[in-house]
């Protein structure tokens, strides 16, 4: 990974310190091994669609079993860890009531019960779960709604994050809302069970924060080997420091504010590094003791703020390092920012987790909303943290591990949707990899705004003609804004080294789907329809500098048997003195047969339409679905490839591949007349390509060019990080000669 991805010369100047330390080829970056979708490991019987979820995540002190919390479906699930990359489900432990965090000391699992009945009647327990029968053994009550708790490295004691949280519908969620929260503590036999399991010791927190002193809501706790309890009252904006031993406050401060420049703090559609924030609250959610002295806390923001970054503090209260914008444009840079929430918290850290891999003290950041985990080396007190790499994460991180003695982190993702496509999971990551394996893609700095080009949602692939490490590609309808990029293939990972806008268009709103190249310069460029929202499917000519020279429309009479599903990749035939443009239909309209998507054939000169169609293969998924096309690749002697793909992503992923057909001996109709159908050779199956990231195998493969050395590369779109794990694979699949004998 470049330092191109840091925020700050500090961080530049002492990752390239940090890194040195190291053998170049040692094993020393993280690699995604096994991806875990929560609904498979229900219990048979049980409905696959109902909703899920993995929130927070603790194993057993060898790694071999990892346990997580579902929330909605109220239990623990238990992993079998043997094998990192074939995980496996021991189980499930119905707990009766909400599961709000876990830690596992010897043979038992303690778990977070909240069995609270309103938010001003909060009740919950702790629940002691045998791991060898997956049995509830005992229960202690921790006087309210328990939140996260926290197990020290000496396995002596236990501290519980009493919450009681608020109501957000109450009073607009404006604090006090009491009764208040407060910390829970108990010590441990050498078994792992609480044995004042019906006395724990209560810590009184009131009275100490600026903000509601009355009703303190505590959020997250960790401890270290010392005993002293680290606690964040989020909505208080305050942190807490107990000695866990005797239940004394030891030491207490504000998180503080922060000021942010060159991000993005409008939801306009478009990512840019153009906002500020001025003293923003951090309030902190979880906190990872670093060593004896110093934690790091993730500023994920609640009540009034959230400083989109993480702090490293000092036991006393000071503030070691601030991470000000830098996770905002790791994931601006990495295509992960989510748009939508510019305006809220933007990527809105709320994990933290710390752990010793050979002799090394890492710590892990979770980017909710960025579906990112960010990996960063201590460089020990007084010294800013190096940045190592960023990993792709399911949606919505909530929990991350560590499991030094493996060479194991897990991070549990908990939005689960089965209607959107969108499921829980437990992700696996090995530190075996010489190299980090993700981003494939990333940005060069805006010079503008000196923030990274924003980018996502990557629908097409085009070639340069003369450089083969020059390619372009384009931004769909997820933004507002629609933009052509230069994309450098020479560098790993590949670089968005410029954009430009398309302007001048008849319609306000594009939903740029191909791209293409012209023999003369400038592009081609199809912009899908949406007969619902009154938009045309249009061919547009660009220029170099993104103004549109040309429009061409469909023939009336082939407008209006219009689908939802239109234009979707061009590609540039013949030659320079009389180019021409084929149009790939995503899929069949009113007037095709069911397994057949329209090839539209422009000739420019004539302004003409003709026209073939494809047959597509039949829906193989056990999710059904649909087949379509989408991408259109010219070979030269009437010859094209396109994507063929079902709309299917994980587990359901059926169909993804390359197929080619040959025009030669076809000749297309004209409007109104009969159209014939191509012949059709499957050349390249891409599901294994897609499935060897070892994540939630991405559906959207909507880019595929030729370069000007036969390189073949594939884009997939990201969706903008909207219902999406946000991830984008750019990967070179061989060569032209290769592919297309």
């Amino acid at each position: 990974m470049r330092a191109s991805l840091l925020a700050s010369a500090a961080l530049l100047a002492v990752c390239g310190a940090g890194q040195a330390a190291v053998a170049a080829d040692a094993p020393r970056f993280f690699v995604r091994v096994a991806t875990v979708p929560v609904f498979e490991t229900l219990p048979a019987g049980l409905d696959p669609a109902q909703k899920t979820a993995a929130e927070i995540l603790a194993a057993t002190a060898d790694g071999l079993t990892a346990v997580f919390t579902d929330s909605p479906g109220t239990s623990l699930g238990v992993i079998d860890l043997t094998d990192p990359a074939q995980p496996g489900s021991r189980g499930r432990v119905a707990l009766g009531g909400e599961p709000t965090s876990v830690s596992v000391v010897g043979g038992y699992a303690l778990v977070g019960v909240n069995t609270s009945e309103s938010y001003t009647h909060p009740s919950g327990h702790i629940a002691v779960v045998s791991l060898k029968d997956l049995a509830i053994q005992a229960r202690c009550d921790v006087g309210g709604q328990p939140d996260s708790l926290a197990v020290d490295p000496k396995n002596r004691f236990l501290a519980v994050a009493v919450e009681n949280e608020r109501d957000e519908e109450t009073n607009n969620g404006a604090l006090p809302q009491l009764p208040p929260g407060h910390l829970a503590l108990f010590d441990l036999g050498p078994d792992g069970t609480p044995t004042n399991c019906q006395a724990m010791r209560k810590v009184d927190v009131t009275g100490l924060a600026t903000i509601a002193p009355e009703d303190p809501e505590p959020e997250f706790v960790d401890l270290n080997a010392e005993g002293r309890v680290i606690l964040s009252l989020q909505e208080n904006n305050h942190l807490v420091i107990v000695d866990a031993a005797t239940g004394k406050i030891v030491n207490h401060f504000s998180a503080g504010t922060v000021s942010l420049d060159t991000i993005d703090t409008r939801k306009d559609g478009i990512i840019q590094g153009t906002g500020s924030l001025k003293d923003i609250a951090r309030e902190p959610d979880a906190v990872a003791w670093l060593d004896a002295h110093r934690f790091v806390s993730a500023n994920e923001g609640d009540y009034k703020g959230g400083s989109r970054g993480f702090t490293v503090w000092t036991d006393d209260g000071t503030v070691a390092y601030d991470s000000g914008p830098l996770m905002e444009h790791l994931a601006m840079r990495i295509g992960h920012f989510p748009e939508k929430r510019a305006g809220k918290k933007g990527s809105e850290p709320e994990g933290a987790e710390m752990g010793v891999f050979d002799g090394e003290r890492l710590f892990f950041i979770n980017a909710e909303r960025a579906n990112m985990v960010a990996v960063f080396r201590d460089m020990g007190p007084g010294q800013a943290p190096a940045f190592v790499q960023v990993l792709p994460t399911g949606v919505g991180p909530e929990g991350v591990l560590a499991l030094p003695e493996r060479g194991l982190l897990l991070v549990a993702a908990e939005e689960d949707s089965a209607k959107d496509n969108v499921r829980a999971s437990v992700s696996v990551y090995a530190r075996t990899a010489t190299r980090p394996a993700y981003p494939t893609l990333e940005s060069a700095d805006d010079p503008k705004t000196g923030a990274p080009i924003g980018w996502g949602a990557l629908s097409g692939l085009a070639a340069d003609p003369k450089d083969p490490a020059r390619l372009y590609t384009l931004s769909d309808s997820a933004y507002a804004s629609a933009r052509i990029y230069t994309l450098d293939a020479s560098q790993t990972p590949a670089r968005l080294s410029g954009f430009v806008e398309v302007t001048g268009a008849p319609q306000e709103k594009l939903d740029l789907e191909g791209i293409a190249t012209r023999p003369n310069g400038g592009f081609w460029v199809v912009s899908e329809g949406n007969p619902d929202k009154g938009l045309a499917n249009l061919l547009l000519a660009v220029g170099a500098d993104g103004t549109v020279e040309r429009t061409v429309t469909l023939p009336d009479e082939v407008a209006r048997q219009a689908g939802r599903f239109g234009f979707e990749g061009v590609a540039v035939y013949g030659d320079k003195d009389h180019e021409k443009v084929a149009v790939a239909f995503q899929r069949p309209w009113q007037d095709d047969p069911k397994d057949q998507a329209r090839i539209g054939l422009f000739d420019p000169q004539a302004d003409t339409w003709t026209w073939v169609r494809y047959p597509l293969s039949a829906p193989t998924s056990p999710a059904g679905g649909w087949v379509g096309l989408s991408e259109i690749v010219s070979l030269g002697d009437q010859r094209f490839a396109v994507i063929e793909r079902d709309n299917q992503p994980g587990p359901a992923a059926a169909l993804k591949q390359i197929a080619v057909f040959d025009l030669a001996g076809v000749t297309p109709a004209a409007t109104g007349a009969d159209i014939p159908v191509v012949g059709k050779t499957v050349v390249k199956d891409l599901l294994p390509v897609l499935k060897a990231t070892n994540g939630w195998t991405l559906d959207k493969v909507e880019g595929l060019c030729v370069a000007a050395n036969g390189g073949v590369y594939m884009l997939t779109d990201n969706d903008g990080v909207d219902d999406a794990t946000g991830e984008t694979l750019f990967a070179r699949l061989g060569s032209r000669d290769e592919l297309f004998k």
